[in-house]
């Protein structure tokens, strides 16, 4: 399970450090991929297999399946944690998700998304502000 909110710095050459934390999870294998609200998402291969089936499960007949198929798939990349611990970010990734250095590794129980972090920061104060808001629409959802 993946929770918790890291900084981290992307090198020069696009990689990444995984938080210590995760690297065991993520040993065997991860696919990142484009994520929604200008980041990425970085699934193990098991989190990545059970997405890749449901996704293939739409009907390709309704243009946002295909849309949304398209983003999460033709986006994707399998990564391996070198022995630093570290991902290579590739670079049409980085530019997806407007990424320079300084970058939050945020956990999201069955992924984690990687942001900018002066976007991150923006969202994160955004959503903060209309938490109540937002706890009463999930609250209707029975959360």
């Amino acid at each position: 399970m993946f929770i918790g909110e890291y900084h981290h710095n992307i090198d020069p050459k696009g990689r990444l450090a995984v938080p210590a934390k995760f690297r065991n999870e993520l040993a065997t294998g991860a696919v990142v991929t484009k994520g929604l609200d200008d980041c990425l998402f970085l699934y193990t291969k098991e989190e990545w297999e059970k997405l890749a089936e449901k996704l293939a499960q739409l009907p390709i007949s309704k243009s946002n399946t295909r849309a949304f198929s398209r983003l999460m798939l033709a986006g994707a990349m399998d990564v391996e944690i070198d022995k630093q611990g570290r991902i290579m970010l590739p670079e049409y990734l980085r530019k997806y998700g407007n990424l320079k250095k300084q970058v939050v590794v945020a956990g999201l129980y069955n992924r984690l998304e990687i942001w900018d972090e002066a976007r991150w920061d923006a969202y994160k104060q955004g959503t903060e502000k209309t938490s109540g808001d937002i706890a009463e629409a999930l609250g209707e959802l029975g959360v």
